[in-house]
């Protein structure tokens, strides 16, 4: 377990190294850049879907629906660190002042209401909940918030790869756009086989 936690940790430096020097630049993002922003915005994003993911690996015995939990908590996890990394190497903060989502101009949209900072992500009220449903219940809920949840973090991403500047950051975002749409057709089929549909 340690040799594979290091293996994730110097891959995930290297890729952080590389940044720095990506395609011959040495330009540091500003703190509101399009670069900044997306790495912080995200970072937080991510967050909650892992925590999502780790309430519901408890929730159910359904392998198909655990083994989905446990990937994207773990390559969200990893997103995760890559971003956070990303801004200790431009020197820039990993909060900031302005409201989530000012680098895509969107600043003050998503209302903070309930705990949901940003387009796609869960209430408070919400992550309590799917903490006290269990089995088929506990699935479809889990599905459709992380389908909402995808919904927005393709937006961000899609935001970043029109707008951020640094290459290897544009082809993590694009990387995020290819893998969730996928998975959200994943969960689409999930949630019909339980006779469910995504809320929106």
């Amino acid at each position: 377990m340690a040799v594979a936690v290091a293996g994730v940790l110097v891959a995930a430096g290297a890729i952080s190294y590389a940044v720095a020097e990506d395609e011959g630049s040495s330009t540091v993002p500003a703190a509101d850049s399009a670069d900044a922003g997306f790495a912080r915005d995200m970072a937080v994003h991510h967050q909650q879907a892992v925590e999502m993911s780790y309430i519901m690996r408890d929730r159910t015995d359904d392998e198909d629906v655990r083994r989905l939990a446990y990937d994207i908590a773990q390559t969200q996890a990893n997103q995760r660190g890559m971003m956070l990394g990303w801004l200790d190497l431009w020197g820039l903060p990993k909060v900031s002042a302005d409201p989530p989502m000012t680098w895509m101009g969107m600043g003050g949209m998503a209302s903070g209401k309930d705990g949901a900072l940003m387009p796609g992500m869960a209430t408070n009220t919400e992550l309590k909940k799917l903490g006290t449903l269990n089995g088929k219940q506990a699935e479809v809920f889990y599905l459709q918030l992380m389908t909402d949840h995808h919904k927005g973090g393709v937006h961000m991403a899609e935001g970043c790869v029109d707008r951020c500047t640094v290459g290897v950051e544009k082809r993590l975002a694009q990387g995020m756009v290819n893998a969730q749409e996928s998975e959200m057709d994943l969960m689409t089929d999930l949630l019909e086989e339980r006779g469910a549909k995504p809320r929106s």
